[in-house]
């Protein structure tokens, strides 16, 4: 018969009264707690886990951290100043994570820096290589993460996978994720989204907002402000309800479809996809640009435009009343209303119409 000294100890323990605990509890894990940061510009790194940014009181950013998985024990918090910022970095001593959200099959890799810091303005090519996956072995720990930030600060929130979800924040924010989907409403000032992989939700912003994905569809909604800009490598852009003096969409590869516009500066711009945009207002500057898709731009009855429209393969359509100064088989220029606006599409194949609302 095989012997187990260690069970035949902790057996005689457990009859003498003593509480046994075999390796750490997630729930005991010292990276858990209650942090406070303080200064005008905070950053949170975290490699994976559900971020969560909601508005605070008070001067402090206010940063609750719960570590979770079986090797939650082995993850730290650090925090202090570098380059001007005050941080916090959770730290992972294994260059291999599992996080199961993720999916069995899935995983994503990046460098982390010595100090617990990645992306930025630093770069992504300094410090060592984390390769994080949905299962397999490695060290199954990750952080979900709740931010309550005073109005008016600047933060930035760095994230490998998991989520982000952002809610009634008034300040200046950048989240920034390697691959997970990002999603805020009731956001006012400067927002900035920049993911490699995810999707992005926009709701009610005010401000300025900037989207930048390298692939994941895009919707935004009811945004007022100054400027809004969605960048992304390959997926859809969707958006209505958009009041703002600047908008400027470009898509590698995804149509582009934006409902109730009132801006007096559009411009659109997809390598392959279809455009629709609906005008509410007349404008100073719309100009459309497709390599393969056709566009569809409804305006109001009394928009006034020079108007310019090119496409290699396709046919041309109004339904309002056109000053025609040029005509070829493939291109149109022209004048609607007083000419005082612009408007210029050229699509590589696809069709082109102008409906009035």
């Amino acid at each position: 018969m095989t012997a187990f000294p260690n069970l035949r100890i902790a057996a005689g323990l457990a009859v003498l009264g003593i509480a046994i605990s075999i390796g750490p509890s997630p729930l005991d894990a010292q990276a858990s707690g209650s942090y406070s940061l303080s200064g005008d510009r905070v950053a949170v790194y975290n490699i994976a886990g559900i971020m969560r940014v909601q508005s605070g009181s008070g001067s402090d950013v206010r940063v609750e951290v719960q570590a979770d998985g079986a090797d939650a024990g082995e993850l730290e918090v650090e925090t202090g100043g570098i380059r001007s910022t005050e941080t916090l970095r959770v730290i992972y001593p294994y260059d291999r994570i599992v996080y199961p959200d993720l999916g069995r099959g899935s995983r994503s890799d990046f460098r982390v820096r010595d100090d617990g810091t990645f992306f930025g303005d630093e770069g992504s090519r300094r410090g060592r290589r984390i390769l994080i996956a949905g299962s397999g072995r490695g060290m199954e720990a990750w952080a979900d993460i709740t931010i309550s930030v005073p109005s008016g600060k600047r933060v930035a929130v760095y994230l490998g996978v998991g989520e982000v979800d952002v809610t009634n924040v008034d300040g200046n924010l950048l989240v920034d994720v390697a691959s997970a989907p990002v999603t805020t409403s009731g956001t006012r000032g400067v927002l900035t989204i920049d993911t490699g992989s995810g999707s992005v939700e926009v709701r009610d912003a005010e401000g300025e907002v900037e989207v930048d994905t390298g692939s994941g569809s895009v919707d935004v909604t009811d945004v007022r402000g100054e400027r809004l800009l969605v960048d992304t490598g390959s997926g859809s852009v969707d958006g209505s309800d958009i009041d703002v003096r600047n908008l400027n969409i470009d898509t590698g590869s995804g149509r582009i479809d934006v409902r109730r516009v009132a801006s007096p500066d559009v411009v659109l711009d997809t390598g392959s996809g279809s455009v629709t945009v609906e005008l509410l207002t007349d404008v100073e500057n719309l100009e459309v640009d497709t390599g393969s898709g056709s566009v569809t731009v409804t305006v109001p009855e009394d928009l006034g435009a020079e108007i310019d429209v090119e496409t290699s393969s396709g046919g041309i359509d109004f339904d309002m009343p056109v000053t025609v100064t040029r005509f070829g088989r493939s291109s149109l220029q022209g004048r609607i209303g007083d000419g005082r606006g612009r408007i210029h599409i050229d699509t590589g194949s696809g069709s082109v119409r102008l409906i009035t609302r």
